[in-house]
């Protein structure tokens, strides 16, 4: 592909694209420094892999709280097998995520440009780059970003068929594997990102007889009877499962009183802020080529990132239930729409003006997602959010130098207890009767406690060490000492 204007030359250097590549991969490594549990429930799914490594429950986990795990457990099992492998949980926990969000890129980049070449490969990698959502998810111990990779390459891969017009041979195999680990990851949300879509594409298809996007049904339906089998297992032999999974976890997301019910349109506007300047660029591209074409000549693959993208967006808002990192497997097919607006919407002569225009994005995305970034890592560090990692580190070498006997209270940071190596919080009650009884010697409480606890142990305990403080709105903790 040649291109005559400065603009079009620059986004078709492969230097730019190595840039781009290098520097997205820095802010997703850096971005959620000083790696912690504390926020975005990070520690209830680091306790699935935890607790399968330490117990060997591999199919049906708790929360630190001992609640029940709310999600199916693959993600679980990778990271446990990355902790066999390193011998360190922070490296296994955070993993998934990265190579989730590495290999999205990847598959993003590669499609862009095998079909248009290297300017949309820039584009559509830096728009998944260089936004507000990619680079903290890109290593948030949760499920997000890999079930945006199992979303992404079922969604990339009918993008192939429909954009080449090569038929499915071996789709079943693949695609049945690819929807089982999607439900496997988050339950039956998979379906919403891509059924929803795929029906609307067919629909609009409907009259053309070289429409291969369509894989059949049994795929759908084999990964679906695969997941009730573990949902139904679960439900019949695992107690409260049908209460805080069935009842909770899955269907309380289409009601207003178990979890927080937002608004329909609470979706859009978070993306078009979220996602901008790219979200901008998109509209700005459609619109022009809407009016120089209507739908006339469309690409099949763009109707299908197109139906991909209303389907999913239609449905998530439909559901009461939402978070902004929900909608996030819409993300990756934005980008490559991006990246192939750039290339095969406009005539030639009219492609100078389209480059520009995404090359000042690319120019205001870069340091508007880098300052972002920035700001997290300092504010997180400034904060001492790593503050109680420190103190729960200390606490073990010192256990592990003395041969100490110790426990911890909750006080409302579930992932202290894993950073203290334990499988479960104590009871205070428990607490304290076995500290009378001798068998503690230092127990970890939170600070606005102490009182309580120095006044009920016997022996009456000192305090041997104090987390720093990482602000007004978090607690901190008090490391007791049994001394006689």
């Amino acid at each position: 592909m040649v291109e005559s204007s400065h603009a079009g030359d620059q986004l078709n250097a492969r230097w730019l694209l190595w840039v781009v590549a290098a520097f997205a991969l820095t802010l997703f490594v850096i971005t959620d420094l000083p790696w912690n549990l504390d926020d975005y429930d990070q520690a209830k799914q680091a306790f699935t892999s935890f607790e399968m490594v330490k117990q060997g429950n591999w199919f049906y986990q708790h929360t630190p709280r001992a609640r029940l795990a709310t999600k199916p457990p693959l993600v679980g099992w990778v990271s446990a097998a990355f902790y066999e492998v390193s011998r360190s949980w922070t490296l296994a926990w955070r993993l998934p995520s990265l190579i989730s969000a590495v290999a999205i890129a990847l598959l993003l980049a590669r499609n862009a440009k095998e079909a248009f070449g290297t300017a949309a490969s820039v584009i559509g990698l830096s728009a998944f780059a260089f936004n507000l959502l990619t680079p903290r998810l890109a290593t948030l111990v949760r499920t997000d970003m890999p079930l945006a990779l199992v979303i992404c390459a079922i969604g990339f891969s009918i993008w192939r068929h429909a954009h080449w017009g090569t038929s499915w041979q071996t789709h079943g195999r693949w695609l049945l594997l690819l929807l089982l680990a999607g439900t496997m990851i988050k339950g039956p949300i998979v379906y919403a990102f891509l059924l929803p879509g795929l029906l609307l594409y067919q629909f609009w298809r409907r009259k053309d007889v070289s429409n291969h996007a369509w894989p059949g049904w049994w795929p759908w339906i084999g990964s679906l009877l695969l997941f009730l089998i573990w949902a139904i297992i679960g439900d019949r032999f695992v107690p409260g499962f049908h209460d805080q999974v069935v009842l909770h976890e899955f269907l309380g997301r289409f009601g207003g009183t178990e979890h927080q019910s937002k608004p329909i349109y609470f979706y859009l506007p978070h993306l078009l802020q979220k996602f901008a300047p790219w979200s901008l660029l998109i509209l700005a591209m459609a619109w022009l080529q809407w009016r120089e074409r209507g739908d006339a000549k469309m690409d099949p693959g763009m109707r299908w990132l197109i139906c991909w993208i209303v389907g999913g967006l239609v449905v998530m808002s439909l559901i009461p239930s939402k978070r902004v990192d929900r909608i996030y497997p819409i993300v990756p097919p934005l980008c490559l729409l991006a990246g192939t607006q750039i290339s095969a919407l406009l005539p030639n002569e009219k492609r100078r003006s389209i480059h520009g225009l995404a090359l000042v994005a690319l120019v205001l995305a870069v340091p508007f997602s880098g300052t972002y970034c920035a700001y997290r890592i300092i504010n997180g560090f400034q904060r001492h959010n790593d503050a109680l990692v420190e103190f729960c580190k200390t606490v073990r070498q010192w256990a592990a130098a003395t041969d100490w006997r110790y426990a911890a209270i909750y006080g409302g940071d579930e992932g202290m207890i894993l950073y203290l190596d334990r499988i479960s919080f104590v009871e205070k009650n428990a607490a304290i009767s076995e500290w009378n009884a001798g068998n503690l010697d230092v127990l970890v409480v939170p600070a606005r406690d102490v009182q309580v606890y120095t006044d009920a142990l016997q022996p009456a305990p000192v305090i041997f060490l104090r987390s720093r403080s990482r602000g007004d709105d978090k607690t901190d903790y008090i490391l007791l000492e049994h001394r006689e």
